[in-house]
């Protein structure tokens, strides 16, 4: 039986550069995993081969025992991935609900001429994806600031909303590229919290990106540590915490005397 979601010897080259190189991996559904390596160790790269902003060079990532490879970005959203960014993609001066809701659209059934008119199952659709939002919203603390600039909220509040937007899309997946990012010590503590909740009420499947240990050792129990594109370790917080290939991607070698 294969697992939900499954990278397979995946292989990413960016002309003579190696950004991911033979990774492999497996997540089972309803797991909170972590992607855990330095600055520049090919995280990121992962995210894009996997919703299809890349192609993988070599080996395979399945979801549900299905190849993604011959799927676009659109399709594989509609196969039941979703994901926040690394650097923010926010609709800056729409306000946050309308950021929500842009998202909240995905495969609502209306016509271009019910959607240009305003007229037909349009204004029930849209009163029902307002309100579908404003859930949303008050999941991740940001209801009271609705009707808010997206570009005007503090940064940390962007990155709640970044995350929001990504539910709307009902995903099964759930893709967060460092979402701790530019945050205090504090936000980091809230956001924790945050994710533990909407692993469990939304009864997703989560993988995490970050290169602070803090939080991925703090909410994950399945970590998969990464450097320069490899695979370095595997396994609970207590097997990576100590391994030595990841004190040596995060501390450096001792010189020797």
């Amino acid at each position: 039986m294969s697992a939900f979601f499954e990278l397979s010897g995946v292989t990413k080259n960016f002309g003579g550069v190696r950004a991911v190189d033979n990774m492999s991996f497996a997540i089972e559904k309803g797991e909170l995993a972590g992607l855990m390596g330095p600055n520049g160790a090919g995280k990121t790269t992962i995210f894009n081969l996997v919703t299809g902003v890349y192609g993988v060079d070599c080996g395979t990532i399945t979801f549900k025992g299905e190849d993604l490879a011959r799927f676009k970005t659109y399709d594989i959203v509609h196969k039941g991935i979703s994901r926040t960014f690394q650097n923010l993609r926010l609709f800056q001066r729409s306000s946050v609900v309308e950021n929500v809701m842009t998202a909240a659209q995905h495969g609502i059934p209306y016509t271009f001429a019910e959607g240009m008119t305003h007229l037909g199952r349009w204004r029930r659709k849209e009163k029902e994806i307002k309100a579908k939002s404003m859930e949303l919203l008050e999941r991740v603390g940001l209801a009271d600031r609705a009707n808010q600039a997206a570009g005007t909220l503090p940064y940390g509040h962007q990155r709640r909303l970044e995350i929001a937007r990504a539910l709307a899309l009902d995903p099964e997946l759930l893709l967060l590229d460092e979402p701790a990012a530019g945050m205090n010590a504090e936000e980091v503590i809230s956001l924790n919290a945050l994710i533990r909740d909407l692993h469990r009420d939304f009864e997703l499947t989560i993988l995490v990106i970050e290169h602070h240990m803090d939080l991925i050792m703090e909410i994950c129990p399945h970590i998969v540590c990464m450097n320069f594109g490899a695979k370095i370790a595997e396994g609970t917080p207590d097997e990576i915490q100590g391994h030595p290939e990841v004190l040596k991607a995060y501390l450096g070698e001792e010189e020797e005397e």
